[in-house]
């Protein structure tokens, strides 16, 4: 199957329907599952909202994929649950979904978070070998945002200067392997952008999940 429309996200929600909607995107091969932890830690003050993007976890593998289709996906959840803006959180490939969608609809976005986000110049990363193991996301949407990453749209390098809201980077430290220096560099094209270098590597909430709560909920309260 092939389709270039939008795709209906599989979620999972938690904390209080009324309170302030916080919307967590996971990374590349992975799904919400990611995010249990965290998502725990916000679900007394806000309603935790997270999403599997399209080809992972339960949400449909429709065999096309690109980050401006998952931003598309993303906006059109946020639309069908009736939520006008939310904070939004994104990690490695869901922070580049939730800045892109953050630039074309700011209006849409109170604050947000990009964990270990890709930078929009040019990874070099090798292509991908399937394993031979089955698999819990659907192996053309990895070809598909290696092949992004490794030559991103030059579009999404002036994409931050869009987003005026409120926005923490966060970087990995010298155990990552994404260009610190250049996760700086996008950093500062956002106007109201703060970078926080937390050294865990690639995965911050996962390897120190404390610290990196903590530096988020110090930046909702500010």
């Amino acid at each position: 199957m092939t389709d270039d429309t939008t795709v209906r996200l599989a979620h999972r929600e938690s904390g209080d329907a009324g309170a302030p909607p916080l919307v967590l995107l996971h990374g590349l091969t992975s799904d919400g599952t990611a995010w249990d932890e965290v998502a725990a830690h916000f679900a007394d003050r806000h309603r935790v909202l997270v999403p599997d993007l399209r080809g992972h976890g339960r949400s449909p593998h429709p065999g096309t994929y690109s980050f401006e289709l998952m931003r598309d996906d993303v906006l059109a959840f946020l639309d069908e649950l009736a939520l006008p803006d939310v904070v939004l959180i994104g990690h490695s490939l869901g922070g580049v979904v939730a800045y892109l969608l953050a630039a074309l609809h700011p209006e849409r976005v109170t604050r947000l978070v990009l964990e270990e986000t890709p930078p929009p110049v040019p990874l070099d990363r090798p292509a991908p070998q399937r394993p031979s193991e089955p698999l819990a996301y659907d192996w053309a949407a990895r070809e598909a945002i290696v092949g992004q990453l490794n030559s991103p749209d030059p579009a999404w390098r002036e994409a931050p200067r869009a987003v005026a809201v409120p926005t923490l980077v966060v970087a990995g430290g010298p155990e990552s392997h994404l260009p610190q220096d250049e996760i700086a560099a996008m950093a500062a094209r956002f106007p109201a952008g703060r970078l926080v270098t937390i050294p865990a590597g690639h995965r911050v909430h996962g390897t120190l999940p404390e610290e990196f709560c903590g530096a988020v909920a110090e930046f909702l309260a500010a």
